[in-house]
């Protein structure tokens, strides 16, 4: 099929894209689209060049790519087909190019971000060429000592960045030696099992609560108890009075998960007294704190803690991005040794050159600015994107008021399978959560969980609203 088909869009000169990459999506929309299906010949390399006025190499390099991938299989002197047995029929969303693709040529290769993706923070607003010059600058002052093997327990003028962030943005007061390095919030729960925990070991979680919690629980052997949750967080008098024995609590207190709720002061102290009685364990999982709306950020549970029974859990997964993979544990300072001598079994260690990078965005005064924007940002976000949805729903939804977090509870009216419509909206290229998904025990709280950092405007929540009426 020749590329100047109808079926395919003009090539632009001017786009960031280059030419190469070009050719190589609309390829792989016609494969997808099924316009190109297993067994069909592509146009020789030497003819289609010729035809679109290209250099040989150009259209040589998309070629590769896609035989890499898998959708083109080259049969010599037979010429260059569709791949047989390549799957067709994915969802459109899933196979087009990026809105925003990178300039010039990426090793990276990833599907496009989806619209309402949960626990993605505005990638469009992230600073990135602050970022790229403090990565620059880190890159030049490498020494040949910092490429040998990072320590285990994190880079040191992270963990002190981080002493001191803590300390005036979330009321925390700990030395840096109390701070662990992790590549995320498993790696950090798993550092704390394997330190305070053992094997039948049984620990509360909240009921809905983040799956991930209660699979490596599992794993590990240690039974997670489903504790419910009200509008004042986890119920800890239903948790104490049913498990007494229970050895930890994983909480979410500034914004639960996923309800967004803020565990009360009341609940706090309580959970505080039974763990020092007991000489039990608090994980405070504190994800998105810095992001309230309705008032100034919640003091950290763990600021509370006058006992050294509260393990701080934080990451720089929702405040930066995903990818960087760095998050951070503090832990009491009478368990800094016992973490210490356990990290050299379980943790291998985190790129040293992104510590130091982050440590530069702290200390120079990047993080807090951009805290800041983005707590404006989202809330001007939230709003627009709500507005834009309930326009369009009307009353086919109830947006539940949150105080804060990054996604929008969306209740469905009359309820409805809250499974059924994700599947349907994802088929459709547009990401949701189902909220029963979320529950260890009841399944019938419907509701779709929305993710609107990176809906830029109230036309955009629209448009997908829109979208999301045609499948309800």
């Amino acid at each position: 099929m020749p590329l100047h088909s109808p079926h395919f869009s003009a090539l632009d000169p001017t786009s960031e894209d280059p030419i190469y990459r070009q050719i190589y999506w609309r390829f792989r929309g016609a494969i997808s689209d099924g316009l190109l299906v297993p067994g069909d010949r592509v146009p020789a390399a030497r003819a289609l060049a010729k035809e679109l006025g290209l250099a040989r190499g150009t259209i040589d390099t998309a070629y590769s790519l896609l035989t890499a991938e898998g959708y083109l299989l080259s049969r010599g002197q037979a010429g260059t087909v569709v791949a047989p047995g390549i799957s067709l029929g994915k969802p459109r969303a899933q196979t087009e190019r990026p809105l925003n693709p990178a300039t010039g040529p990426s090793i990276r290769q990833k599907a496009p971000v989806l619209p309402f993706q949960m626990a993605l923070p505005a990638l469009d607003a992230f600073p990135r060429k602050i970022w790229s010059q403090i990565g620059a600058r880190c890159v030049r002052a490498t020494q040949i000592a910092d490429m040998a093997n990072p320590s285990v327990l994190g880079l040191e003028s992270l963990r002190n960045a981080i002493a001191t962030y803590l300390q005036v943005a979330r009321g925390i007061t700990c030395s840096p030696a109390q701070v662990f390095i992790t590549s995320g919030y498993r790696n950090s729960l798993a550092l704390i099992a394997h330190a305070l925990l053992k094997a039948g070991d049984r620990v509360l979680v909240e009921d809905p609560g983040y799956l991930p919690t209660r699979q490596l629980l599992a794993h590990l052997q240690i039974e997670a108890v489903a504790v419910p949750v009200d509008q004042e967080g986890m119920r800890v008098e239903h948790g104490l009075s049913n498990t007494p024995q229970a050895r930890a609590a994983v909480v979410t207190p500034a914004h639960q998960s996923p309800l967004c709720v803020s565990l009360s002061l009341p609940r706090r102290l309580q959970l505080l007294d039974w763990a020092t009685r007991q000489q039990t364990w608090i994980v405070e999982d504190d994800y998105d704190g810095e992001y309230r709306y309705v008032s100034r950020p919640l003091p950290a549970l763990k600021s509370l803690d006058r006992d050294g029974r509260v393990l701080y859990a934080g990451t720089f997964s929702k405040v930066l991005f995903p990818g960087i993979r760095l998050s951070y544990l503090v832990v009491p300072p009478a368990q800094v040794e016992r973490f210490a001598c356990i990290s050299e079994t379980f943790l291998g260690g985190c790129p040293e050159l992104t510590q130091a990078i982050v440590a530069t965005f702290l200390t120079e005064g990047h993080f807090a600015r951009h805290i800041q924007r983005m707590r404006k940002l989202y809330g001007e976000r939230r709003e627009a994107t709500a507005r834009g949805l309930k326009n369009v729903l009307g009353e086919r939804i109830h947006i539940d008021p949150l105080p804060g977090g990054m996604h929008l509870i969306l209740r469905l009216r009359p309820p409805q399978s809250d499974r059924a419509l994700v599947e349907r909206l994802l088929a459709a290229g547009i990401y949701a959560e189902a909220l029963s998904d979320w529950h260890a025990h009841d399944p019938s709280d419907s509701a779709l969980l929305l993710g609107f950092a990176n809906i830029d405007s109230q036309a955009t929540a629209e448009q997908l609203g829109q979208r999301i009426l045609a499948l309800m």
